[in-house]
């Protein structure tokens, strides 16, 4: 099968009315992951699948606005009814448990055990469930962070996460079907390279040979139209917005 990827969330740093932060629901090969989980999007994820029966879980970094609503999660799967068969996999950076444990409360994570089984990523970190594989690499966002490859029967999903201008963001993109990019600021600050600005995000779509960039993650310093035309003025190939509920097949 291909993949599918459904857009759960897009926002930036926080959510609105009707756009949850970053999440999104990847499909293919026989597997469903949920990739990133930020406010709202575990409500949105229901909308497309039952989360009980996810294949696993991806998280970028530990930033809110792409991992709270793990904690939405636990609680459906611990004590809303939505308790999954097994635990479920997450591969997540090496602190997520203990984070998540601290909204309890708690200085352990065995508590947590039952419903979710968490993995550490790190630069290289590969894996396959069913006929998807999933690739990490680190990434420049001066926390633990990490961008994604996802491979399937010959589709090919690269995802930024949250990153700056770096080398890494290049190879996980390469001749990817579709790139996923964020495009948070207007401009890099003196010094500062976290964020990638719409000119960012389409430069490396291009050098990278993507067949098509999706612009997500756009911060309150732009609207997803500018934002969008200023990268494909530099990509110069198809370039689209990420907006909540579309569903793409490739």
């Amino acid at each position: 099968m291909p993949l599918t990827l459904t857009v759960l969330g897009t926002a930036s740093p926080h959510p609105g009315p009707g756009r949850p932060c970053s999440g999104y629901l990847l499909s293919g090969g026989g597997a469903e992951v949920w990739v990133d989980a930020g406010p709202g999007t575990f409500a949105a994820l229901q909308q497309h699948t039952d989360p009980a029966r996810l294949t696993a879980i991806w998280i970028s970094h530990l930033h809110a606005d792409h991992s709270a609503d793990l904690l939405s999660a636990a609680y459906a799967f611990a004590f809303g009814g939505m308790t999954p068969a097994a635990p479920i996999p997450v591969y997540a950076p090496r602190d997520c448990a203990h984070r998540l444990a601290g909204f309890f409360g708690r200085a352990d994570v065995d508590f947590l055990k039952g419903v979710f089984d968490f993995r550490a990523l790190y630069d290289g970190h590969d894996v396959r469930h069913w006929n998807l594989r999933l690739t990490a690499r680190a990434v420049a966002h001066g926390t633990e962070a990490y961008g994604l490859r996802a491979e399937c029967q010959g589709s090919v999903l690269a995802y930024s996460g949250d990153s700056g201008p770096c080398a890494a963001l290049g190879e996980l993109a390469a001749h990817a079907d579709l790139f996923l990019c964020e495009a948070d600021i207007d401009a890099h600050r003196e010094g500062e390279r976290v964020h990638l600005t719409p000119e960012d995000a389409g430069r490396i779509a291009l050098d990278a040979r993507v067949r098509e960039l999706l612009v997500t993650h756009v911060g309150p310093t732009l609207t997803r139209e500018t934002a969008t035309a200023r990268a494909a003025a530099v990509c110069g190939r198809p370039t689209r917005i990420a907006v909540e509920g579309d569903t793409r097949t490739f």
